[in-house]
């Protein structure tokens, strides 16, 4: 008997998005369709019309899901700003290890969802709490950028598990003409001869904690914007 004979209790939009949320973790976002889902739910795909309107939206909900989880810690008095905002990130950078599609659902969104706006809302707040101006905490969210959710916008690192690109002879770098960059790695590798890459955790945490202490100093001198 074919599953979608089998479901009995009624669908949800909550059942839908968490069973989409199953499905992107075992295979992968690319590989979710509404075939699939039905599939999971025992129902037929036209049933998932009534609770996500297409794709997007059944994305902007997985990712509404996850982040409505999130714990909120509080600043109760001004030195605990910056505690609970490292943990609020850390939060979030967490989930992009139980569930690695979410990062390429984040960087494809355009829509500013309730969840997204109550993440963007929380971290701010900490900030306005922890004694920093509107206008800082303006300019600070945008230079933490991608990091509030939870990761480092980084450029042209190779996805995991794809194949290296083919390249012709001519565009083979030579190593010897970027000293700059050979003089980090060499330094890079002797610091940590067993690891094949960077140790992105450690990257994530300095760049934050760079950025935080800034972010304290400008407040203590009172900075602000041009008019």
């Amino acid at each position: 008997m074919p599953r979608t004979a089998l479901r009995r209790d009624p669908l949800s939009r909550e059942a839908v998005l968490r069973a989409a949320v199953a499905v992107a973790d075992e295979r992968g976002l690319e590989a979710l369709s509404m075939r699939h889902l039905a599939e999971r739910l025992g129902v037929v795909p036209m049933a998932l019309y009534k609770h996500v309107a297409d794709k997007e939206d059944l994305i902007d909900g997985m990712i509404e899901i996850l982040l409505a989880d999130l714990p909120r810690p509080a600043a109760d008095r001004r030195p605990q700003w910056r505690e609970a905002v490292v943990a609020s990130i850390a939060a979030v950078r967490r989930l992009h290890g139980d569930h690695p599609w979410l990062r390429r659902a984040l960087e494809t969104r355009t829509l500013r969802t309730p969840a997204v706006l109550g993440h963007m809302e929380h971290l701010s707040s900490l900030f306005l709490a922890g004694g920093f101006s509107a206008d800082l905490t303006h300019h600070l969210m945008h230079l933490l950028g991608n990091r509030i959710w939870g990761f480092s916008p980084e450029l042209f690192n190779e996805a995991p598990g794809r194949a290296a690109p083919r390249r012709s002879t001519a565009a083979i770098p030579d190593p010897g003409d970027y000293p700059g960059i050979l003089a980090i790695a060499t330094d890079a590798r002797a610091r940590r001869p067993d690891a094949t890459g960077c140790d992105e955790d450690f990257e994530f945490d300095f760049a934050l904690g760079v950025i935080l202490d800034a972010a304290e100093r400008l407040r203590r001198g009172r900075w602000s914007s041009p008019h």
